[in-house]
């Protein structure tokens, strides 16, 4: 694709990036396959290839218009287009720094900035959600049926073992997921306490920075950043041997704090290296299964699963495959999963901002799961967990759990 960019952008270090991605592009269209809004919608500008049209027409001087801003805000960023990409188009990167252009060329109505406002700082502000959720559950009994299938139950996360080990790692301590779901990181921490492992939080820690970076505020997203790279920073000279995020959606953001912060005199060597010292659960577990292995129980029953490989998993990380194969060794029945590689709608506060479009993916998500008839959906990640679990008829699990309950040697949580 050929490009001419606009003295605004054209020699800023988002300019040269976004130009190297533009011209990466073939037009081949390959993308508009497995989008999830051009399938939905059928409109070329809810396409890859269309956004990236877009995106090229603003930044070589195009005006920014309502239509720009629309299509871009329809893009889930779950990066399908970038798995079927046979030229390996950035396009994640590419309409981040869209976004940013059309935030700083055409700011949104006052109403517009304030809803975006409400829903950052409400998932920011951990005390805040947390008694918000707490209200919402002893009121749940009380609600419209609606309302009430929106307000996760709450449920025990059982013992988290203290540290002991010589061995450490450090739990991404994220905003939202210990109020939502704490088990997932007790089980994490349980099943590496099992194998001589110690996962340590770290409480000066907090968000990945995702959150306010996908609603284009990035100055708060880079300070987010910057605070859990100085709050982990302690711990990775002491030889913490990696940083585990147990929420795939946040594994992509604290992955790329290298790229976010390359410019940064002050941060971009730290960042590099926590970047680096990032994975994802089934990274984590993938690396010490020959320890993990003998523990398994393998009689505790039959099991059928059908799992929900969420789009940061498998299209943000290229992780692909991996959970299956885990879950499979457990001993565990896999029901197949049409369209597995399809958004399910869920993709921060996508689910918010574009309800009719994320309840459409989210009905023909739940449809393809529970065609096999399983006894549960397993996922890798908070937001596509209670995305999906609000209409699910069957319980919806981060599949760490059912790992930790198939470990034999300690504790695990309650059943439920």
């Amino acid at each position: 694709m050929q490009t001419a960019l606009a003295d605004f952008i054209r020699d800023t270090p988002e300019g040269r990036e976004a130009d190297a991605i533009l011209r990466s592009c073939v037009h081949c269209g390959f993308c508009t396959a497995t989008c999830p809004t051009y399938q939905l919608l059928g409109d070329e500008l809810d396409s890859p290839r269309g956004r990236i049209y877009l995106i090229k027409q603003m930044l070589e001087g195009a005006d920014v218009t309502e239509t720009t801003r629309l299509h871009l805000d329809r893009c889930l960023t779950c990066r399908s287009c970038e798995t079927t990409c046979p030229s390996g188009v950035q396009y994640g990167r590419l309409v981040d720094i869209g976004r940013k252009v059309v935030e700083q060329r055409a700011p949104r109505s006052p109403a517009a900035r304030l809803q975006r406002a409400m829903i950052r700082e409400s998932l920011l502000a951990r005390p805040l959600f947390g008694s918000a959720l707490a209200i919402g559950r002893a009121l749940r009994p009380l609600l419209p049926a609606a309302m009430r299938a929106q307000v996760p139950g709450a449920r025990a996360a059982g013992r988290w073992p203290p540290a002991r080990h010589p061995r450490t790692m450090l739990a991404l301590d994220s905003c939202v997921q210990g109020s939502l779901a704490p088990v997932i990181d007790a089980a994490m921490a349980r099943v590496l306490d099992r194998i001589g492992i110690s996962l340590v939080r770290v409480a000066a820690g907090g968000c990945c920075g995702a959150l306010p970076y996908h609603l284009s505020d990035e100055e708060r997203a880079v300070a987010l950043v910057k605070r859990n790279i100085d709050a982990w920073w302690p711990h990775v000279e002491r030889k913490s041997e990696a940083i585990v995020v147990t929420a795939s959606g946040c594994g992509v953001m604290v992955k790329d704090y290298g790229h976010l912060l390359r410019h940064d005199a002050a941060y971009a060597d730290k960042a590099k290296r926590i970047a680096g010292l990032a994975r994802d659960t089934v990274e984590v577990i993938g690396a010490e299964w020959p320890r993990i292995a003998p523990k398994i129980a393998m009689d505790v029953g039959a099991q059928k699963v059908a799992f929900q490989s969420p789009c940061s998993l498998q299209h943000g990380m290229k992780l692909k495959g991996r959970v299956e194969e885990i879950l499979l060794a457990l001993g565990l029945e896999l029901t197949p999963v049409a369209d597995a590689y399809m958004c399910c709608g869920s993709a921060g506060s996508y689910s918010v901002l574009q309800p009719e479009l994320s309840g459409a993916l989210k009905s023909a998500k739940l449809a393809a799961l529970e065609a096999g008839r399983p006894d549960l959906i397993a996922t890798a990640n908070i937001g596509c967990l209670v995305h999906l679990a609000d209409g699910a008829k069957r319980p919806v699990r981060h599949w760490i759990e059912l790992l930790d309950a198939r470990m034999l040697g300690g504790e695990r949580a309650p059943p439920q």
